[in-house]
């Protein structure tokens, strides 16, 4: 069933329009690791994640409502790769809206989709964004399935055409090519506390 979008927003949307495929995904319970898997402050392998240079505004402006988090992407060997601090699009709505009344996104800043349950089928688009963006992919535990550099859209084009297909439970959106500053591949994991 296709959802059916609320009215369109002043600058477009960066919308999940696919949804999950009927009978779901057997066997994909559970969250995401959390903040403190594995030990505290800093124990069992973990390096420095540079939290201390996380955006202090964000979110704001038309998000300053929102509820935040703290994302960290770690490799498969426990490593922290990077950190952002992301706004939480929890609901429809949310979600629809996505980042398209921003205007630019802060380094080290991002916003996490969150969906009830893992959906097979998902595509954010980018219309009319003045910005380009990563999109991350994640599965029900939080392991990275598919990663997007969106690049913003031409001078003619309202971004419309830009589809960046995946699936999962999560979708975290950051600052163009921050996957790659950061050497952030399919298989990491994202960790982070609703």
């Amino acid at each position: 069933m296709q959802p059916v979008p609320p009215p369109m927003r002043r600058r477009g949307v960066l919308a999940a329009i696919g949804v999950a495929s009927i009978g779901g995904l057997a066997g994909c319970g559970g969250s995401a690791p959390t903040e403190d898997d594995g030990g505290e402050d800093g124990e069992g392998g973990r390096n420095d994640t540079g939290t201390d240079d996380l955006p202090t505004d964000w979110p704001s402006g038309t998000y300053a409502d929102y509820d935040a988090a703290t994302v960290t992407v770690r490799s498969p060997e426990d490593d922290d790769l990077g950190a952002v601090r992301a706004a939480i699009a929890d609901t429809r709505e949310k979600r629809y809206l996505g980042l398209s009344d921003a205007t630019s996104l802060p380094e080290n800043a991002g916003m996490l989709f969150v969906f009830s349950e893992p959906r097979d089928s998902l595509r954010f688009v980018m219309r009319e964004m003045d910005f380009g963006i990563d999109i991350i992919y994640a599965d029900a535990e939080g392991t990275i399935t598919r990663i997007h550099n969106a690049p913003e859209p031409g001078p003619n084009e309202d971004g419309s055409e830009q589809r960046y297909p995946g699936s999962g439970q999560y979708v975290l959106e950051v600052p163009y090519k921050w996957t790659d500053r950061n050497g952030i591949e399919v298989g990491d994991t994202l960790a982070f506390d609703l």
